[in-house]
């Protein structure tokens, strides 16, 4: 009889079973990933009601990577440097809930703002890097908002719907920026106009916004010269 202690065995079966268990909960695994970012919704002064299930306001658990860039033959356009943001969006609300994303890229320091574009031939080659399997099955801005998000459990692993905005007109002399995101809550408030106070009024939407720097200069755009400047902010801002 060997004198080999039992224990390596045992580690070794304890391995494998945890390897096991990580392929069986790849949606669980995909929530752990350390370059994913998680925003929960929050309370805001402004909020008609209290967040959450049956209460008359619902937002969306936001989940994102910092901004990456990308070189696509764009038709028509050329080589074009892209930029885009890959996301989800989780519904705690209790019922199905339609997620109409709107995303505005402005630049803090050279005072510029840019829509999110819907570029098939750059969202294919954002798919081949961020899903090459296909199976989170990527939406732009228009066919996110097609379906309705499913309504996820609290104790469950979560129904993530995942998407990407993409820009290819970002300014390059650009260093901070802030991402600003509607869509992702039902919520709005009627303000005065800062311009004419009393006289007239401005419609606010619930708004994520993430603030970003970006390191480096213009001729050598990287995404690992992204830096996420948190934390993020839910707040009330005028239609785009």
């Amino acid at each position: 009889m060997s004198n080999e202690p039992y224990y390596p065995r045992r580690t070794f079966l304890k391995g494998c079973l945890a390897a096991t268990s990580a392929l069986a909960l790849g949606g669980r695994l995909l929530a752990d990933n350390p370059n994913e970012r998680l925003v929960k919704p929050e309370a805001n002064v402004l909020d008609p009601d209290k967040i959450g299930e049956n209460t008359n306001l619902w937002v969306f658990d936001f989940k994102f990577k910092d901004p990456r860039v990308i070189k696509v033959d764009v038709p028509a356009r050329g080589q074009k440097v892209c930029w885009y943001l890959w996301y989800q969006v989780i519904n705690y609300s209790g019922k199905p809930q339609f997620c109409v994303p709107e995303f505005d890229w402005v630049t803090t320091d050279t005072k510029k703002s840019f829509r999110d574009q819907i570029l098939p031939k750059v969202q294919e080659e954002i798919r081949k890097v961020e899903d090459p399997n296909d199976y989170l099955k990527i939406k732009n801005s228009v066919t996110i908002a097609a379906t309705a998000v499913p309504p996820s459990r609290k104790n469950a692993d979560p129904i993530a719907v995942t998407g990407v905005a993409i820009w290819d007109d970002i300014d390059p002399e650009s260093n901070h920026f802030s991402i600003f995101i509607q869509g992702l809550s039902n919520g709005w408030a009627l303000t005065d106009d800062p311009v004419e106070p009393g006289k007239k009024t401005v419609v606010r939407r619930k708004t994520l916004q993430l603030n970003f720097r970006r390191l480096g200069d213009k001729y050598y755009q990287k995404s690992e010269e992204i830096r996420f400047d948190g934390p993020a902010k839910w707040d009330y801002r005028a239609s785009f």
